[in-house]
């Protein structure tokens, strides 16, 4: 289920097998696989990629339920077993050269103590923490903090994604004025209110709805929308990222429950804000 949800994110064989540290070959037979259990083809396959089909855009919604169970699931048998352990939540996008730093600095200060991460996509900017699925999350804010204790680790300034033929995409800069024309890229209903104002910058928006930072570079590359995204990050070629100069600068957080009291939380927090200010 981990890998079909991959594929059907990603949508792409290549970019889910690099994505779940593996070779293509047996990612595509265990694809394969599954759709003979089920007696269902999940993908229309295709030289540019591939989509979902009805039923696997079913099995997408079931999937991944049944893996937020599996993983509360293990987070509770892991409490009563007392592991020596954390379970991080990462959002989106864990290429941030500050995750390679940290996750070095962290093997080097913890030897031999094993992490858990947990990959998460858009529609929760927490990573699963309110929910008990993860000890503490590297995010973005801004998002409902209530009952959250939040570290600041760097600042990021924000530019909107477009087509790399756009004519708005010669410009050296921008303002979100310069986009009220367009549509945008939105979050499934439910999404924290604050998140998805954020990333619609400051306004209600019309567009298609996304979960994972993949389907947001796709939705500017097959529709005519815009997106936003902190500057920096790579971008396929035939995208193209112009900064906006009014729109706040995306925050890098470390997030956990208040109260949580686990030292190995205040460890990984204090490795993290060192890795990010390098």
């Amino acid at each position: 289920m981990r890998y079909f949800v991959a594929v059907a994110e990603e949508r792409h064989f290549g970019r889910a097998a690099t994505r779940l540290h593996m070779s293509q070959p047996p990612l595509s037979r265990a694809i394969k696989q599954l759709e003979t259990e089920v007696g269902a083809l999940l993908f229309a396959r295709s030289p540019a990629g591939v989509t979902l089909t009805p039923a696997g855009a079913v099995l997408l919604d079931e999937a991944r339920a049944l893996l937020d169970r599996a993983d509360r699931i293990r987070a509770r048998v892991t409490a009563v077993a007392g592991a020596a352990t954390i379970t991080v939540g990462i959002l989106g996008d864990s290429t941030d050269p500050g995750v390679t730093r940290l996750a070095a600095a962290y093997r080097r200060s913890h030897p031999g103590r094993d992490i858990r991460i947990r990959d998460t996509d858009l529609t929760d900017p927490t990573c699963g923490l309110r929910a008990g699925l993860v000890d503490v999350a590297l995010t973005r804010a801004p998002f409902n903090e209530t009952a959250l204790t939040v570290r600041e680790l760097r600042s990021d300034p924000v530019g909107v994604v477009l087509r790399a033929d756009d004519p708005l995409a010669r410009r050296s800069q921008l303002q979100l004025a310069d986009l009220s024309d367009r549509r945008w890229f939105q979050f499934p209903h439910g999404t924290d209110p604050i998140w998805q104002s954020y990333w619609n910058g400051g306004e209600p928006r019309e567009g298609p709805v996304v979960r994972a930072v993949q389907e947001c570079l796709q939705a500017v590359l097959w529709n005519d929308i815009v997106g936003l995204a902190p500057l920096g990050h790579g971008l396929p070629a035939e995208l193209a990222a112009v900064p906006l100069v009014d729109m706040p600068p995306s925050r890098v957080v470390a997030v956990w429950n208040e109260g949580d009291t686990n030292p190995l939380i205040r460890s990984f927090t204090d490795i993290a804000t060192a890795a990010y200010r390098r």
